[in-house]
């Protein structure tokens, strides 16, 4: 009584105490409560006290409906007949509500079926029990109902700590007693009171996809109801279910395809059809629309084979499927574009077209149904193309309308895309052309730039289809091209152009007319540099895909290229390119400097690095005091500059020379400002891509760049040393005259590594320094093996990854299993072969440790979603080591107690364990860890029993020095 009086007024305190402070400790105290063993009698007697408020009655019964669900193992056996006996009496008593306690009641009920075998409940399971409870006490149907309606809903709530072999023993259960239970259904429909409830419930059992044949359905008295309720007045949210439940129904659960639930489709298909004529209906209520679209949207999607083969009976699908999309509410017609892009993944994959026939005859086939289709995809074009208008009021929306804004208009563009891969790009084009001169017209000679609008929908629509459109396009891409610069300079229709240039840089490149259009596109481009922010940035855009596709005719024009690129590196003049856009245009640069001749590409290099050197040297110039106190953003801006420059100019020996004479610069920062994460990272990208464009030109630099990071990891201990060094061992790791560099390299950076990383805490804390370390050891595996193996680092690190291994941090995570699992495949590398016996010396004394260790990661340590890569691990382990490493893993799994796992489910994993090593497909192994890592992790007891058994953090190094 003491207690139960603690959680009224807990309860009172968080839904009435004026203090935060004192609501937030009876939230805490609530949820504590929650976990404990006396939660289920006290909330049991709360439940049947009459006295109890409606927020005890709603606490009380989410509290037993969760104790069920996960905690119903810490019940004795013999405590099952008086629970289910206390829940059906609360069952009745509520069964008027209110409707959220009777809603928890009655999961908890569906609950407890799951956990507990059909034969505890007597004969038949819950589902006969329900129906001699409903002919005993009919006045408590209500209640009832909703019980059948949630029982089948748990078959797949995987909140229900029970074991998946019980789960699967459920679901058969259940679909037994299908007849059963459609038959108490049907019963009801005799009280028209309760038919809404009843269809609720038939289409709660419709998604067991339980195999009854469509000739049963199609005049099952369940299914006649639900269709004849289509056409009343007031549409039945319910009725709308089961039907659209019936569609899915009918594409499931059997290998004839179609063919065994037809009945039932020719029964459903003209009933929906029939209610074509209301989408346009204005006096139909606006949900009672969306309703309808739905039906259509779902027959779609379900019968989309069927519709493909383009028959006089699925044309009437299409076209009702037209309708939809022509409504004016985006929300109603964007149901169908789920429906169009799977019609023309149909149309146009060949796999689509199964025939006897030869090559030729499937091809005329498709070509017959792209025919069929094509009217239907030129309506859609029309029809969607104008939903991408900006709004009259886009200035004043939201952050939120304006997100929502740009996702229509991207799930626009990806429709035009299907229809451009069934009408081809061209002819979409032409359509789409058709709408921007209407738009360009429409606006005649008004030069107040007020109706933009269309013209820039046109454009997006154009821009979206840019990768259809064929190079050689000569009829409508020239005319469009000779009209942007005629648009007005209104900033949204500005930036869209911008963008339109940048989408058909190809074109540009292959025209016959390409070269003559270029000044004026160019010039376009500079406008929009000067124009807005947002303007700036597609320009620098399109100037980067015009410079990358174009970079050939665009030689001869490097001068007028570098006038635009020093405006904008330096900040000069009117241009609104902000720093992270002037990328773009370094990167552009770059890349036309990459077709020109050795000799032109080392000077236009120098003139390419001479605006960024320049400030970075004044910078420098200024001396330690200032430099330490300038932001990092003043140095990154230029650095990573060069990062681009480095990565885009492909010309290995002149970017070896630029990074030769500007080391000075470099050493320097990196000298001064080794304390900085962010400086630093950008230096290393970009010493990283001088390293990977300049290969072996880059000689004596890259001895100082590797003496400079080894000596500065052990002070400031950046992790970006580590991936700079990562990209050193991938291209000279093979190198002989580089082994005593590389030696001296590897062992310095992971003999300091190991002692920051001593603990799991100490991983915690440094997951970068995990992740790039680990993943710098992959390399070493993978490129210098001959370095890595035998040297005296190497037993160390695999026992530092062993101490990591449950890191939660994903990316460290996964470099510390994919390190591991490389040390485990070495005999499938070029060299490891010669190295399998120092391995073997290292792993053998530690493999019973990993394998428990794996095990505990996939049983709870780690999140289910490392599930994949822990198992591989532990896979690559077993086929490395064989028997030896499958009694490790029996070993292991034999510490989980038997309260946790039973004997099978252990075997069930070691058997599939054997068998993957073996050589059987490794699929075989993901669904026995999948349902043992389930077991596992059923509820929170359990996962701590196991983890306790396992102890995967009971390792540890000495203390760092």
């Amino acid at each position: 009584m003491e207690l139960q009086d603690t959680v009224k007024e807990a309860l009172n305190a968080l839904y009435h105490h004026p203090d935060d402070t004192v609501r937030m400790q009876a939230d805490r105290w609530l949820q504590d409560f929650q976990r404990t063993l006396d939660a289920w009698q006290v909330a049991d007697n709360l439940l049947h006290d009459a006295a109890s408020n409606l927020e005890t009655l709603i606490f009380c019964s989410q509290t037993l409906r969760s104790k069920v669900q996960r905690d119903f193992e810490e019940l004795p056996s013999e405590a099952f007949r008086p629970l289910r006996d206390s829940l059906n009496t609360l069952l009745k008593k509520f069964h008027k509500g209110p409707p959220k306690v009777r809603t928890q009641i009655s999961i908890a009920v569906a609950a407890l079926a799951v956990h507990v075998p059909a034969e505890d409940w007597g004969d038949g399971g819950i589902v006969k029990w329900l129906r001699d409870e409903m002919n005993s006490h009919p006045e408590y149907v209500p209640g009832f109902l909703e019980l059948l309606t949630v029982l089948p809903e748990e078959v797949f709530n995987y909140k229900i700590a029970a074991r998946p072999e019980r789960r699967r023993q459920f679901e058969k259960e259940l679909t037994s007693q299908i007849e059963v239970a459609l038959t108490i259904l049907t019963a009801c429909l005799s009280v028209s009171e309760l038919n809404e409830q009843v269809l609720e419930a038939f289409a709660s059992w419709l998604r067991l996809k339980h195999g009854i044949p469509g000739s049963v359905l199609s005049s099952h008295p369940l299914v006649l109801t639900a269709l004849s309720s289509l056409n009343s007045e007031l549409l039945s949210e319910a009725s709308v279910n089961v039907i659209s439940e019936l569609i899915h129904y009918t594409t499931t659960g059997n290998n004839n395809g179609f063919s065994v639930h037809m009945p039932l489709i020719q029964v459903v298909v003209p009933q929906v059809m029939s209610l074509k004529a209301q989408l346009r209906d204005s006096s139909k209520d606006e949900e009672d629309v969306k309703a309808i679209a739905r039906l259509f949207a779902d027959m779609g999607d379900s019968y989309v084979e069927l519709i493909a083969t383009g028959s006089d009976e699925s044309m009437l699908i299409a076209h009702a499927l037209l309708e939809v999309a022509s409504h004016p509410e985006y929300d109603i017609a964007s149901m169908t574009f789920n429906f169009w892009h799977s019609l023309q993944m149909n149309l146009t994959k060949w796999e689509s077209y199964i025939s006897p026939g030869n090559e030729a005859s499937i091809e005329a086939e498709r070509n017959r149904r792209m025919q069929v289709f094509r009217p239907a995809y030129e309506s859609l074009v029309s029809l969607v193309s104008f939903r991408v208008q900006y709004p009259e009021d886009y200035q004043d929306l939201s952050h939120e309308d304006l997100k929502e804004f740009k996702q229509t208009r991207y799930a626009v563009a990806d429709v035009l895309i299907d229809a451009a891969s069934v009408l081809g790009g061209d002819a979409t084009l032409k359509i789409l052309y058709m709408k921007l001169l209407e738009a360009v017209a429409s606006r005649g000679n008004d030069e107040k730039n007020s109706e933009w609008r269309p013209a820039e929908a046109a454009l997006f629509c154009i821009r979206a289809i840019s990768n259809y459109v064929s190079v050689v396009e000569a009829e409508v891409m020239p005319q469009i091209m000779a009209l942007l610069p005629k648009l007005p300079q209104q900033p949204q229709l500005l930036q869209t152009v911008c963008l339109t240039i940048g989408a058909y840089s190809k074109w540009l490149d292959s025209a016959s007319s390409g070269l003559s259009i270029l000044p004026s596109v160019l010039d376009t481009l500079m406008n929009g540099m000067g124009t807005s922010e947002d303007c700036a940035a597609a320009a620098a855009l399109a100037f980067r895909h015009i410079c990358d596709d174009c970079r050939r005719k665009l030689c001869g024009c490097l001068d007028g290229l570098f006038h635009i690129y020093n405006r904008t590196v330096n900040g000069e003049g009117s241009f609104k390119v902000s720093a992270d856009d002037s990328l773009h245009l370094v990167e552009a640069l770059s890349m036309v400097v990459t077709e020109l001749p050795p000799d032109d590409a080392k000077r236009a290099l120098e003139a390419l690095c001479l605006p960024v050197v320049n400030p970075l040297q004044e910078i420098v110039n200024q001396g330690p005091e200032i430099v330490n106190n300038k932001p990092s953003r003043q140095l990154t801006v230029h650095i990573d500059r060069f990062a681009y420059i480095f990565r885009y100019v492909n010309h290995p020996q002149a970017v070896a020379e630029a990074i030769q004479q500007l080391w000075p610069i470099f050493k320097a920062i990196f000298d001064l400002r080794a304390w900085d994460m962010r400086t630093m990272e950008s230096l290393c990208r970009a010493c990283k891509y001088a390293v990977r464009t300049s290969g072996r030109f880059m000689g004596i630099t890259i001895g100082a760049m590797l003496e400079e990071i080894q000596n500065l990891y052990r002070q400031h201990h950046q992790p970006c040393f580590l991936y700079l060094s990562s990209e050193v061992i991938k291209i000279f790791g093979s190198d002989p005259s580089c082994s005593n560099y590389l030696k001296n390299l590897i062992e310095a950076l992971f003999t300091h590594t190991t002692r920051l990383l001593t603990n799991v805490q100490d991983f915690t804390n440094r997951p970068d320094i995990a992740d790039d370390c680990f993943l710098l050891a992959s390399r070493c595996m993978r490129y210098c093996p001959q370095l890595f193996i035998p040297s005296s680092v190497f037993p160390s690190l695999v026992d530092c990854s062993m101490i990591g291994i449950t890191i939660q941090h994903r990316e460290a995570s996964n470099s510390i299993l994919h390190f591991l699992s490389d040390i485990f495949d070495l005999a499938k590398s070029n060299m490891g072969e010669q190295f399998l016996a120092i391995r073997d010396t290292v792993v053998i004394p530690r493999g019973a440790t990993i394998s428990r260790l794996l095990v505990a990661s996939f049983t709870g340590a780690l999140p289910k979603s490392r599930i994949e890569v822990v198992s591989y691990t532990l896979l690559a382990l077993t086929r490395a080591y064989g028997m030896r490493a499958l009694e490790w893993a029996n070993e292991s799994v034999s510490l989980i107690p038997s309260t946790a796992v039973t004997e099978v489910e252990r075997s069930r994993f070691l058997t599939a364990l054997s068998d993957a090593a073996s050589g059987a497909d490794t699929n075989g192994l993901a669904i026995p860890v999948e349902e043992l890592s389930d077991v596992c992790r059923r509820n929170r007891t359990v996962q701590d029993i196991v983890q306790g058994a396992l102890r995967p953090v009971e390792l540890n190094l000495a203390p760092a020095t």
